[in-house]
């Protein structure tokens, strides 16, 4: 499942936080609604004070009128018979209507018209601008909704960071307790690891990830416990069989029986191991071991074909039965799928084992050993794909860390075969540096 997770992303996709998503989303939104009501009130100001004008206009010119009539002398800009008249306020006045009319002057400045007919056949009219004091009130303004907006923005940013940072922070712990519940922790609660007493979306998330861990365990401890019973059950007919096949007389048919039944014998062995393993109930007995001198001995013992290099020898505490045991799978594994030589390296804590067969199949690489799947078409098919498994799950008690990967010259396609492969147990306490060297005890004497 991880793997094919993992193969759906792509592995150049843009990683953004939901922080940032939401304080964008929110700053986009108030940044909307900042402008939309900024045009509004501005327009409303802008209108309502060319009303007044207006009105001011229209008092004045009633004024005039009167001060015309009575032979005073004009005031406030009163014209009589003004040539510069707009058009569509002389047609009104043409037609004996007192109007006002507002028209765009220099420099984006409104001007203000007044007009009205005189009993003479006349026209009266008056002509203002936009007052100053009008013209710096919507500066004024205006520049109070820009600081309003860009207020609002900065805000409705800042309320989105806190807002997805709390959001984005239960998710990271959400996945978190699910990565770890992924590694085998089935103690591990997502609920309990966001806590909180607020109910959202976030909490029925890590309720419902609970649950789907819970019964996957329940199926996967009801098919190790099968797989265990049948194991179990298999091992007293086949040491029977294995017996019995001890007894016939020699001969080829004898040989193949025997070697049938002890692979037999093995698969049943290795298959309750594997279920030991899966029940997360072993325990590393630890001691402290030289590991240079020991992977030297238990391979020369195993192997003596398999040339053994110690660039720093290193003290460890570890479970040695395991350890050997996972020594021993992987040589087992270079030696059945893969070409000699076969050369193991001991580096600090780390220990390679390299052959010089195809590589492993890219499923591994990707997915890790899979019991039963024992790799590519181009090697022996031999086994049953437990061997590493077995090695990758006494590696996980130990507290170790085993890998994988092949051997390729630099710029060479992935349709060209592998050069070896390399499989790498990283021993605990210490994480290897990019160089691959690790702090070292000093040798005795020095």
């Amino acid at each position: 499942m991880r793997g094919i997770l993992g193969r759906l992303v792509p592995d150049d996709a843009i990683r953004t936080g939901l922080r940032w998503k939401l304080s964008a989303a929110i700053a986009l939104v108030g940044a909307l609604v900042a402008i939309a009501l900024s045009l509004v009130v501005h327009n409303a100001a802008r209108v309502s004070m060319l009303d007044n004008s207006r009105d001011l206009a229209d008092e004045r010119i009633q004024v005039a009128q009167r001060m015309y009539e009575s032979g005073r002398t004009q005031t406030f800009g009163v014209k009589v018979d003004d040539p510069a008249i707009p058009r569509d306020l002389l047609e009104k006045v043409v037609q004996g209507r007192r109007a006002t009319f507002v028209s765009e002057g220099a420099h984006g400045v409104p001007d203000i018209w007044a007009a009205m007919p005189l009993k003479d056949g006349r026209v009266l009219s008056l002509h203002t601008r936009f007052t100053d004091r009008s013209a710096s009130v919507m500066a004024d303004l205006d520049q109070a909704l820009i600081i309003g907006s860009v207020a609002v923005v900065l805000g409705g940013s800042a309320l989105g960071v806190l807002i997805g940072g709390q959001l984005s922070r239960r998710l990271r712990k959400a996945a978190a307790a699910a990565n770890r519940v992924a590694k085998g922790e089935t103690d591990v609660r997502v609920r309990d690891a966001i806590g909180g007493v607020v109910r959202d979306e976030t909490d029925d998330l890590a309720r419902a990830v609970d649950a789907m861990a819970d019964t996957l365990q329940q199926r996967l401890e009801a098919e190790r416990r099968v797989t265990a019973d049948i194991a179990h059950e298999l091992r007293t007919p086949v040491t029977g069989l294995l017996t019995a096949a001890e007894l016939l007389p020699p001969g080829r048919p004898t040989e193949l029986v025997l070697d049938r039944a002890k692979a037999m014998r093995t698969l049943v062995e290795d298959v309750l191991e594997v279920a030991r393993l899966d029940g997360a109930s072993e325990r590393a007995e630890l001691q402290d071991i030289m590991l240079g001198e020991f992977v030297t001995r238990r391979v020369a013992a195993k192997d003596a074909d398999v040339k053994v290099r110690v660039i720093h020898e290193s003290e460890v505490t570890t479970d040695p039965r395991r350890l050997e045991r996972v020594l021993f799978n992987l040589l087992a594994n270079a030696a059945r799928h893969g070409k000699p030589p076969i050369e193991v390296s001991v580096e600090g804590r780390v220990i390679r084992v390299r052959d010089h067969g195809p590589g492993f199949p890219e499923e591994l690489l990707a997915d890790g050993p899979q019991r039963f799947r024992t790799g590519r078409s181009d090697r022996s098919g031999a086994g049953h794909g437990l061997g590493l498994t077995i090695a990758a799950g006494q590696a996980r008690v130990m507290g170790a860390r085993l890998t994988f990967r092949n051997v390729r010259a630099a710029g060479v396609p992935e349709h060209i075969p592998a050069e070896g492969a390399v499989a790498v147990l990283w021993l605990p306490e210490h994480a290897p540096t990019n160089t691959g060297s690790f702090p070292m005890l000093p040798l005795s004497g020095s």
